[in-house]
Parts: C-alpha cells; sequence; structure tokens
C-alpha cells in the first residue's frame, strides 16, 4: 500500500503539472492566476487521502461533497493528459519528420493554444457523455453447454455483479438499476466477484434491504476484492452478509441440487494483510471430482492454466475494462487477457467481467457497466 501511494502521488502530481504547464503557455497565465490553480491542483492530488478521512465522521457529508469534486477532477485530468500527449506526440513527430525530409509531410499545424483547447472540451466532452454510460448498465448474456449437467437437469442461470464499488458515490439509485436487471434475469444463483463495496460503510442499511430482496433460489455467493481490504475488511465483510452473500474463502460449496460445486478465494491483497494467508486454488480445487462442474469466484483474471484441476468456468472482474479510455491500454499490460468471455485452455473456460459499478470517477468511456447472465445447459439442450 504504501508503494501504491507513492506511486500514485507521483503519477498523478505529473499530470497535474503538466496540465498546469499546459494551461501557462496557451492562456499565458500570471503569477497571480497561476497560484489559485496550484493550490486547488495541490488539494486535489491529495484528496483522496482526506476523503478517507473524512468517511470516519457520523456524517459523510463532507466526504461525498469532495469525492464528487476530487474525483471528477481525476477522471478530467486523466482525459486532458490523455489527448493532450497524442496531440504532442503528434506534433513532435511532424516536427522530427520535417527535418529529416526537409519539408512538410504531416498536415495540419496545431499551435500552442489549440494543443490546449482541444483536450480540455474533449475531457469536458468525453466526461459528459461518461456519466451517462456509467449509468447505462448492459447485459451480457453467455449460454455454455455441458457434458457434466444430465438432460434432465434443464438449464441453471447464473448473474454476476463485479466491481459494483457501493461507498460514496454509488449508491442506492445506481444499485436499484443493478438489481432491477438482475430480477429481470431471474438467476438461479448470484455471484458477486470482488469489490462489492469500497470506502465509507456507515449509512448503507437501505443497500443491504436491496439485495435482500433477490432471494435466487441456489443462493447468493461472494469473494472479495481489493478494495474490500482497501476499506476495511471487518466493515466490507459485514455489509457482504447482511446483503444476503455468503462468502467462499478458501472452501468450495454444493449448489443447485449438488449437480454444480462453486470454488472461491479471497483476493491476493488478502497476503499483504495477513502474512500466513496463501489463497491458493489449487489446493481447493484438487480434490474436486472431475465429473462435476466446478466454477470458481476469482476477483483477478489470472487463470491458472498450469493447475492440476482446473475449474470449468472462472468468474473474475477487476479490470473494469479500463473504465475510461485509454486506460484500458494500461489494464491490458498487468491483465493481458480480454473481457467477456475466453478459452484459455481446453476444457476450462474464463468470463471477465467489465464491472457492475466505478471506482474514482462515475465515468466510464468506451467500458460500460454490465451485468452477465451466464445459462449453463446439459448438450443437447436449447
Amino acid at each position: 500500500m504504501p508503494l501504491f501511494l507513492l506511486s500514485y502521488f507521483i503519477i498523478y502530481g505529473i499530470m497535474n503539472v503538466y496540465v498546469l504547464m499546459k494551461a501557462r503557455a496557451a492562456l499565458d497565465l500570471s503569477k497571480r492566476l497561476t497560484l489559485p490553480l496550484l493550490i486547488f491542483m495541490s488539494f486535489m492530488i491529495i484528496a483522496p487521502v482526506i476523503i478517507r478521512l473524512a468517511e470516519k465522521n457520523d456524517d459523510p457529508s463532507l466526504a461525498i461533497f469532495l469525492s464528487y469534486v476530487g474525483y471528477f477532477w481525476l477522471g478530467f485530468i486523466f482525459l486532458f493528459v490523455s489527448c493532450a500527449l497524442a496531440i504532442d506526440t503528434y506534433r513532435c513527430l511532424a516536427r522530427i519528420a520535417a527535418i529529416l525530409l526537409g519539408k512538410k509531410v504531416l498536415p495540419g499545424h496545431i499551435s500552442v493554444p489549440m494543443a490546449f483547447f482541444i483536450p480540455f472540451f474533449t475531457a469536458i466532452a468525453v466526461g459528459c457523455y461518461g456519466i451517462f454510460e456509467a449509468a447505462d448498465i448492459r447485459t451480457e448474456h453467455v449460454v455454455l453447454h455441458t457434458n457434466k449437467l444430465l438432460p434432465t437437469d434443464g438449464q441453471v442461470r447464473i448473474v454476476q455483479i463485479s466491481d459494483v464499488h457501493l461507498g460514496l458515490i454509488v449508491r442506492e439509485s445506481h444499485l436499484t438499476r443493478i438489481l432491477a436487471a438482475v430480477k429481470k434475469a431471474n438467476p438461479d444463483l448470484l455471484v458477486s466477484t470482488g469489490d462489492l463495496v469500497d470506502g465509507q460503510m456507515n449509512d448503507l442499511d437501505k443497500l443491504t434491504q436491496l439485495f435482500q430482496e433477490i432471494q435466487p433460489p441456489s443462493g447468493k455467493y461472494a469473494v472479495t476484492g481489493n478494495h474490500e481490504y482497501y476499506a476495511g475488511l471487518g466493515h466490507a465483510l459485514t455489509f457482504t452478509k447482511q446483503a444476503g452473500f455468503v462468502l467462499i474463502q478458501g472452501k468450495t460449496e454444493l449448489i443447485a441440487e449438488g449437480r454444480i460445486i462453486l470454488a472461491g478465494v479471497d483476493d491476493e491483497t488478502a497476503r499483504y494483510m495477513d502474512p500466513y494467508y496463501s489463497p491458493d486454488e489449487q489446493e481447493i480445487l484438487k480434490d474436486i471430482p472431475a465429473d462435476i462442474f466446478t466454477i470458481l469466484l476469482k476477483h483477478r483474471p489470472q487463470f491458472n492454466s498450469g493447475s492440476r484441476r482446473r475449474p470449468d468456468l472462472q468468474l473474475s472482474g477487476h479490470t473494469h475494462k479500463g473504465q475510461i479510455f485509454p486506460f484500458s491500454l494500461v489494464t491490458w499490460l498487468f491483465f493481458p487477457v480480454p473481457t467477456g468471455y475466453s478459452v484459455p485452455t481446453e476444457g476450462s473456460s474464463l468470463y471477465v467481467s467489465r464491472g457492475t459499478g466505478t471506482w474514482g470517477p462515475p465515468i466510464r468511456f468506451l467500458a460500460p457497466p454490465e451485468v452477465t447472465i451466464i445459462d449453463l445447459l446439459p448438450i443437447g439442450v436449447f
């Protein structure tokens, strides 16, 4: 965690300085105007830390206000810098080409003011659109056939939510839309693959009541993500249990009248909180009979293809598909697996959710939130 915070402050600080330099060059800002902007940016850099401290108050109003201001600014800065870097790269390539070839070969001259205003208005436009995309919950539908179910077993419908991040920003209105999609799907089983909660755990009674309205016949199950540990594991687990979920922490559950085995592991963040903990999925899976369909709930989309006993289906999340493009390029470097359905090895499949909520800025761009419906059917049944 200290390394993560240090990296965050350095990278976010550099991004803010870059924006400030762009603004000064384009607008010819005086020192009198630069100083207030510098103070504001400095405050925005440390805003997440202040938010965490403000969360501890009984009244979350200040923390909620700072969350909206601080995280919208984070989203704006990211979009501005992404666009501005693309423009600066183009300008640089154009100059290099002109020097090497002795003439202009790339069309279009972009002035210093335009190199600021194009990213500025692009960031605002994309940010505004991203608010609506974040609220537009999509339903993704996957149908899987298996010989591990008998024709008499019929269909088993699993609904997956992931990375909801309930807390200061993602609250009742967003959860209501999520659960409306879940209810419409009419699942036999509801699973949460981590990061159900994030941050302040107080004043979430209404949210647990909303979850309690969902009672699938085969139950509700959840595993931890990294943010359960950031938020405070005790509070996060209490909320999850009050919402009616059974936590699968390094164990298995027999569901759907014994037709399916559900296994789950805690997020690997646990090893940093407890040096004796090891989320060993191989140990969990090794004794499961090969003729029973096995589903592994694992927050991070890391598929262990070398395991002696691989799950028939692994359900994961964590990446949000980057949440705001082009951050998807960064997440791909750490988790080079596609979102959606894939078959990483013969006999096993993986589904990676784009996530159902938002972390940080309540914005999504080219990565809409999803509720996933997975229908398991015996071979020969359609």
